[in-house]
This record gives C-alpha cells, structure tokens and sequence, in this order.
C-alpha cells in the first residue's frame, strides 16, 4: 500500500470513528449553537487532538505511557465521568441565551461572536483533556495500525501517516457537521433550542453516569 492510499484508508477511519454521535458530538452540537462555529470548532479540534495523542503513542511504541494510562484506566473513567455528570447538569440549569438582533453575526462583531472566539481555547482544552480520559483508545489504534500498517514495513513515517491521516478523517467530520448546525441555528427557534439543551443536558449526564459505573 502506497503512502498516499494508505493516508486517506487511514482518513476513512478516522472519519468512520467520529462520525457517531455520542457525548462529544453532542457537546460539539450545542457548543455550535451557543457559541457559534469557532466553538464548535474547537471542540473538534480537541477531540482530534486528543485521538491523536494516543495514536502518537500506540503507533510509536511509547509502552510506558500506555501503560501507565491502562493502568489509570478506573479513575479516568471517574474522572471522565464527573466532567460529563457536571456538563450536562449545567446545560440543564443553564437559561437560553437570548437571539442575536438582526446582523449582530453578519460582520463578525456580534456578542455572540466574540463569545465564541473568546471560549475557543476553554472548548479546545476541555474537549481535549476529556478524550484523554479514555486510555482504551491507545488499544483501539493499536489494533488500527497492525491492520492498516504494511506487514513487515512499519516505520515511524508510515505510523505518522496514519496517525494524520486518521487525524484528518476526524478534522472532516466535525467541520461537516459544524458546517450544517452554523447554517440550521438562525433557523431554530428559542423553543427548540430549549428542547435541545434539554436533550443534550440529559445524554451527557447520562453518559456520566455510565463512566462513573465503569469507574466503581
């Protein structure tokens, strides 16, 4: 397998391992809408970078790391599930953000805007450090790469290929799907942003949960 073909192999996994709706994309969704595209952005970008990390590690051999992280995995998932459990109570209690006057975002200046630019770092760094909470992911490429990778060719140029190009599958995917919430969210109204919060405030407390259960 050529570098290039096994670059956008390895970009149809990433997409394939994001695309699922779960917790993060649900987070990535309301962030969206709230605080615009920079914000949800970020936190593709996190997650991203996050998935990354460990492939970093499962594909350049870093033993050590990984398992030390295995080794941790309880109280990641502890961890991981707190910060779900606090997500989603504070959607929950969290009042609608009042609609954006008529061209507030057309030039870039509206409130909503500077929010969005202010928290992209905050949306970055949380995204990020709650996929790192999940060391399984370090198995999941390790898998990948025995798979992906040339038998008998492994070498770190081909592991960094595959790391990128699973990095840009993700990439893809969550600016695919930021693209459509930034084009759908003027056209929701508050009642249904309501609705939204309500659902996404729910299935990240309820994933919480579930981490906290795998954590006891």
């Amino acid at each position: 397998m050529s570098t290039t073909s096994l670059f956008f192999t390895a970009a149809g996994v990433g997409l394939a391992i994001a695309a699922p709706i779960g917790p993060m994309g649900m987070l990535c969704i309301r962030r969206t809408l709230t605080g615009g595209p920079a914000a949800g952005l970020a936190i593709g970008f996190g997650i991203a970078s996050g998935d990354a990390a460990y492939g970093l590690i499962a594909a350049l051999g870093l033993v050590g790391i990984s398992q030390f992280m295995l080794a941790y995995d309880r109280p990641l998932h502890l961890l991981a599930g707190l910060f779900l459990l606090y997500l989603g109570v504070r959607t929950l209690l969290q009042k609608p953000a009042a609609e954006p006057a008529d061209g507030a975002n057309g030039n870039g200046d509206g409130k909503l805007a500077r929010i969005g630019r202010a928290g992209a770092l905050r949306a970055y760094a949380s995204a990020l450090l709650l996929t790192l909470t999940n060391p399984q992911t370090v198995i999941m490429f390790a898998a990948l790469f025995t798979t992906l990778a040339p038998r008998g060719a492994f070498s770190p140029a081909i592991a960094l290929t595959t790391v990128g190009g699973v990095f840009a599958g993700s990439i893809a995917w969550w600016c695919v799907l930021v693209t459509v919430v930034s084009l759908a969210r003027h056209a929701i109204g508050s009642k249904l942003r309501v609705a939204i919060d309500r659902v996404v405030g729910l299935t990240l407390a309820a994933f919480g949960a579930v981490e906290i259960r795998r954590a006891l």
